[in-house]
């Protein structure tokens, strides 16, 4: 490939590849991202390709060069833990940020390519039942109709604008109050999809729900019951595409992962071939659309595979990681300042 493959991780920062794998670089010393940094969440600017924003321990930074070198971006997110970057593609300069544990859980927009930041408007409660203090683990732009967005709070329920973020509805609920909706307050991840029809995909801890009717009722599937493993981590779309892939494991981090495929609106699913048994549960998917067929999935204790076809099959890569929190590709090429 030619390209950059970025890994963040929970304690060694960003490691990095331009060179398809064969060597990977850590960060260099001297920049406001460090080499031992806490990297929650990766984003790649859908226009520019050299831009790539990461989510930290720190706050939010930003490197210009695919990510060989980084930048603090002073902001109200400085020394809270960012969890979740999201991009609208129909107006890329409009970001959503959210934050979460051990820092306060809060939603940030920025409408200016990410150089000045806003907190919007929902107060989420300091401390949640079941993980303490909450975070915002997923996010989303409604591409379709170019105004709504969401964002998944663990434990803290599924959020929704009309307004492009100035005002937000929980709109999960109980299941005797809401029997057509989504009933777990748990959310690990959401997707839109083009359609027809436009299809919004919500994964809960044990499920995921499916409406085909812009959230009026939603469908649940029970991962366990479905394929015999429960925890429902993540969702990606393969780009260009209305192509899901799900990774879903046997807990947190786990001992066993599945990524399974749809090509019909989350309708029905199949299994996906991993060269190599996978060590944890499938925690961070990345996509570009340079390449729609090249897809990388990160496990949560350092597993990295590779798939050539749109996820239908997959193979390890030689070089296992810390513990994964995101893994981005983008077709820019950064420098390899060194080799680990």
């Amino acid at each position: 490939m030619i390209g950059t493959v970025l890994v963040a991780t929970a304690g060694q920062g960003i490691l990095r590849t331009s060179n398809d794998g064969k060597k990977w670089s850590r960060l260099s010393i001297g920049q406001d991202l460090k080499f031992d940094s806490v990297v929650r969440s990766l984003l790649v600017h859908p226009v520019d390709p050299n831009v790539v924003f990461a989510g930290t321990e720190l706050g939010l930074c930003r490197s210009d060069d695919a990510g060989a070198t980084w930048s603090r971006i002073d902001s109200p997110m400085n020394d809270m833990h960012i969890w979740t970057l999201s991009v609208d593609p129909n107006e890329p300069q409009t970001l959503l940020a959210g934050t979460g544990a051990p820092s306060r859980a809060a939603v940030f927009r920025s409408i200016d390519g990410g150089r000045q930041w806003e907190r919007l408007s929902p107060e989420i409660p300091e401390f949640c039942a079941g993980v303490d203090r909450p975070r915002i683990l997923t996010s989303v732009w409604d591409h379709v109709d170019g105004k709504s967005v969401y964002f998944g709070i663990e434990e803290g329920g599924l959020w929704r604008s009309r307004d492009r973020g100035d005002t937000w509805q929980r709109i999960d609920g109980d299941p005797d109050l809401l029997p057509d909706g989504v009933t777990h307050s748990d959310v690990h991840s959401i997707v839109v999809l083009s359609g027809p029809p436009k299809t919004i995909v919500v994964a809960v801890v044990n499920a995921f729900f499916v409406s085909h009717d812009d959230g009026a009722t939603w469908q649940r599937t029970d991962t366990r019951d479905t394929w015999g493993i429960y925890y429902t981590r993540l969702f990606t779309t393969i780009p260009e595409t209305d192509d899901l892939l799900l990774g879903i494991g046997d807990g947190t981090p786990g001992t066993e992962t599945k990524i399974l495929k749809s090509t019909d609106l989350g309708h029905t699913w199949t299994p996906t071939s991993l060269d190599t048994p996978a060590n944890s549960t499938t925690w961070a998917f990345a996509t570009h659309t340079a390449d729609p067929d090249l897809i990388f999935a990160g496990t949560k204790y350092g597993h990295l595979f590779r798939s050539t076809d749109s996820g239908d099959n997959w193979v390890k890569e030689w070089r296992e990681f810390p513990e994964i929190t995101d893994v981005a590709w983008t077709p820019a090429r950064a420098k390899d300042n060194a080799s680990h």
